[in-house]
């Protein structure tokens, strides 16, 4: 595991919704979180209105009763604080692998967001112990089963209270697993006691599931680019035609996405020789394959669906998920809102989109591999055919995820199992949903990877094993910054490495980075 980079910044909560970059820097890059005077303020006086009811003889859900399908038992005021403790140790029931410590932290700074909004009910200490675990860099151990999208990440987010309490797993800041209590001493911070609500507040939500949303949202946006990248590249290094990407003809569509993606892909080849001299030559193929023609089609209707997402995590991040809720005017009131479908069905439709970018750019690669298909080069770009195998089995790689990823593709957000004796008998698999799609993006990275690799040495072989002019500058700067990492055409050699390489300049935004600095303005 990684050291959390902390890197000055801060994030205070309770001044309006969170913004997705802020869930980035703290999640992603340990940036700091603080509450406003204004979010203390509001949870005092929620506090206020669970206390009045704590000496209510009324049997209120949440404050005075059991959970679920055992709310019917009315809990006296000396067991309600080992009420709000069973509740937590029995829900920490995750299993399975060690969730990502980003989407944990992700989790968490959702969490204290809402309870920042003072519609929780938990006292102020609460908050500002949870807001300790983040800037100690404490991060509970989840295992990837346990929240079936419903009644709030359940497991999930009661691993986290149980830290609160000083009792399960965590990971420290340089990653060793140690027990919470440990972890809390050593970070001077004090175990917290749960009274009335605040076990029931501190796991009611859609918090994990929209933590994976926002950050595969930040992912997104840079691999959807890089793949307009790989598009132009693979016309050029193809021999293609870039006409067909003229603003004209994508205006004829007038879908959003599509049209920044012909932007892209226009800016990217802009200046190519190699385009240029397909132009003035005799005949030329009169249209170019789907994977290069269409590329503005799949990758903008990609961009669609992101910007639909978005809408939904923005709205998800504006919310104040917990059941009860504290409402405005003082009421406290059993809801629906915890249920995960609007999150659950966008991280299925995100995944489908994965799918089938990385389907198109699959099938891009396949052709440089081909003789019959290249237009003059090497059968699998290898150096010597026959003796050398080239890229065969990079694409056989490709083609490996890609099945993956349609599997992936498959919504888990239509699945739903009763649980809770029936009381809770629909839930969204919004969590699943989530997991899959992170998979999924890391399989849309690779086989993007991949194509950049064989595009590259393709144009290398074009070129005679230099990076020369006949490419578009952009292509010229990805290349380049590809050959600082993995050497050009060469008789064979060792390949998982050079996919490797490949994968973490795409990943950290290298190959994006160097196209946008040989341009006017970044690709967007």
């Amino acid at each position: 595991m990684k050291t959390l980079l902390n890197t000055g910044t801060s994030v205070e909560l309770g001044t309006g919704p969170l913004a997705a970059g802020d869930i980035v820097a703290v999640a992603r890059h340990g940036a700091a979180v603080l509450l406003s005077p204004a979010s203390i303020t509001a949870m005092l006086s929620s506090r206020a209105v669970i206390e009045e009811l704590a000496a209510d003889e009324k049997p209120h859900y949440g404050v005075s009763t059991g959970f679920g399908a055992l709310a019917t038992k009315q809990i006296v005021p000396q067991q309600r604080r080992q009420l709000q403790r069973s509740l937590i140790r029995s829900h920490a029931a995750s299993s399975g692998a060690e969730v990502d410590r980003e989407v944990i932290r992700a989790l968490m700074l959702n969490r204290l967001s809402t309870l920042a909004t003072g519609r929780t009910g938990v006292r102020p200490v609460v908050a500002q112990a949870y807001a300790g675990l983040l800037n100690a860099g404490i991060t509970p151990v989840v295992g990837e089963y346990g929240s079936l999208g419903c009644s709030g990440d359940l497991a999930p987010l009661s691993h986290c209270a149980l830290a609160l309490m000083g009792e399960g797993e965590v990971r420290t800041a340089d990653g060793a697993k140690v027990p919470a209590g440990e972890a809390l001493s050593a970070a001077g911070l004090e175990p917290v006691e749960l009274q009335e609500k605040e076990g029931l507040a501190l796991i009611n939500g859609t918090d994990g599931m929209l933590g994976m949303l926002t950050l595969a949202i930040a992912d997104l946006h840079l691999l959807l680019s890089t793949a307009d990248v790989a598009a132009a590249m693979s016309v050029e290094g193809l021999l293609g035609s870039d006409a067909v990407f003229a603003a004209d003809l994508q205006a004829l569509r007038p879908q959003p996405g599509q049209g920044e993606s012909a932007a892209n892909i226009r800016a990217v080849l802009a200046g190519s020789s190699l385009i240029e001299e397909q132009k003035t030559g005799g005949f030329t193929r009169v249209q170019d394959a789907y994977s290069l023609r269409c590329a503005p089609q799949v990758h903008g209707a990609a961009r669609s669906t992101l910007a639909h997402a978005e809408m939904v995590a923005e709205c998800e991040r504006a919310s104040a998920i917990d059941n009860p809720v504290v409402t405005l005017d003082g009421r406290l009131e059993s809801n629906g809102n915890f249920h995960g479908a609007p999150v659950g069905y966008v991280l299925d439709f995100l995944a489908i989109a994965v799918a089938d970018v990385a389907s198109m750019s699959e099938r891009r690669t396949d052709r440089f591999l081909d003789r019959n298909r290249s237009h003059g080069l090497n059968a699998f770009l290898a150096f010597d055919p026959g003796v050398d195998s080239g890229h065969m089995i990079a694409q056989y790689t490709q083609a490996g995820i890609v099945s993956e990823l349609k599997r992936l593709a498959v919504p888990a957000s239509v699945d739903s199992i009763p649980s809770s004796a029936m009381q809770e008998d629909h839930v969204s698999m919004g969590w699943a949903a989530g997991l899959k799609l992170r998979r999924a993006i890391d399989g849309l990275t690779r086989v993007l990877a991949i194509e950049l690799l064989t595009s590259a040495r393709a144009l290398d072989m074009r070129d005679g094993g230099v990076v020369t002019s006949r490419s578009a500058p952009a292509v010229t700067a990805v290349r380049t910054a590809m050959r600082a990492a993995v050497d050009g055409p060469g008789p064979d050699r060792y390949l998982a490495p050079e996919i490797e390489s490949a994968r973490l300049l795409v990943a950290d935004g290298s190959l994006l980075a160097a196209a946008d600095s040989a341009l006017d303005r970044p690709l967007v």
